[in-house]
């Protein structure tokens, strides 16, 4: 795809389930223009420009509007190898000791080879994080092996968590994998979602 391609990529006429599906990291500049139904029943089925006049934006803020959005999406797919995925060398996750015990625990009781964890648009904060037992990794995968351990994570949620270290706590109200994310500029007090 061509750099032109791709600032034309978002138009007043793209729906906004399908920005949102297939470019998760413009949410927050979506959420910044005052767009804050990303995740509500309308929003899958309503084009761009329709959600930008609903919440008063003029025609003038929509076009500014766009062209961010176009550029957020050249910028994320900038970082890159030559084949257009981000490059496992260039990408950092890190497991806690206690992570990688809970992790090994778990996926042999289960008999899976790897955790998965993926990034979502949704959440109070606008992205959620989701995990899963994985037996195997995907070809666009990111493959972090660490202290004997695999997690598995997609390019676009890679995206999102670089730098990130995972952790497991325990604790008299809920006990579970932590995600310590520089990436996040703010998160929810569920802890579970982030902006």
């Amino acid at each position: 795809m061509t750099q032109a391609q791709i600032l034309q990529h978002i138009t007043q006429d793209t729906l906004i389930g399908e920005i949102v599906e297939q470019h998760p990291e413009v949410i927050e500049t979506l959420l910044s223009y005052g767009v804050h139904c990303i995740g509500c029943h309308v929003s899958p089925y309503e084009p761009l420009g329709d959600g930008f006049r609903s919440h008063g934006l003029s025609e003038d803020e929509i076009q500014g509007a766009i062209r961010k959005l176009n550029e957020m999406v050249l910028k994320s797919s900038s970082p890159s190898t030559s084949n257009g995925s981000l490059s496992s060398t260039a990408a950092t996750v890190h497991v806690t000791d206690k992570a990688a015990a809970k992790i090994k625990e778990t996926c042999q009781s289960n008999h899976k080879q790897a955790l998965r964890i993926s990034v979502k648009p949704g959440g109070c904060s606008g992205f959620s994080y989701a995990m899963e037992l994985d037996d195997q990794a995907d070809e666009q995968d990111v493959v972090i092996v660490e202290k004997g351990v695999s997690v598995y994570i997609d390019q676009a949620s890679m995206a999102k968590l670089n730098g990130a270290t995972v952790d497991y706590v325990e604790s008299l109200q809920a006990s579970g994998f932590k995600i310590s994310n520089p990436e996040a500029s703010h998160s929810c007090g569920c802890g579970k979602s982030f902006g």
